[in-house]
């Protein structure tokens, strides 16, 4: 039963992977870009989570769902596997609403370039 939490979110990143793989979003667009990404927001968040924990904003609460290892002091494993899976979740829904949203423009016959709109108002 300890491991359930660490499985849930192996299995949400495998999913964004999944995701990513289909409609080619972040690392099978770019992977030494993404990867540069990922990494920076894993970091962000951990130095976050780390200014939290030193002010004693964020400790970690006992349940019976995780592993029970911890990285440093109130830090457990699964809180990186769970930033790793936020960062990868918004950069896939990031290039997703981006690629929505070029798609409107170009519907629309709206030129990115001189901000002219051509065709209906």
């Amino acid at each position: 039963m300890g491991a359930v939490y660490l499985l849930f979110l192996l299995a949400s990143l495998g999913c964004m992977m999944l995701l990513d793989q289909r409609l080619r979003l972040f690392f099978w667009h770019d992977a030494g870009r993404a990867a540069a990404v990922l990494a920076a927001g894993v970091l962000f968040f951990l130095a976050w989570d780390l200014a939290g924990i030193g002010l004693g904003i964020f400790y970690r609460g006992q349940t019976e769902v995780m592993l029970g290892v911890n990285l440093a002091p109130e830090l457990p494993l699964e809180e990186v596997v769970f930033l790793t899976f936020l960062s990868y979740l918004v950069m896939n829904l990031f290039l997703m609403f981006r690629r929505a949203l070029d798609e409107v423009i170009r519907r629309r016959g709206l030129s990115e370039r001189t901000g002219d709109a051509g065709g209906r108002p």
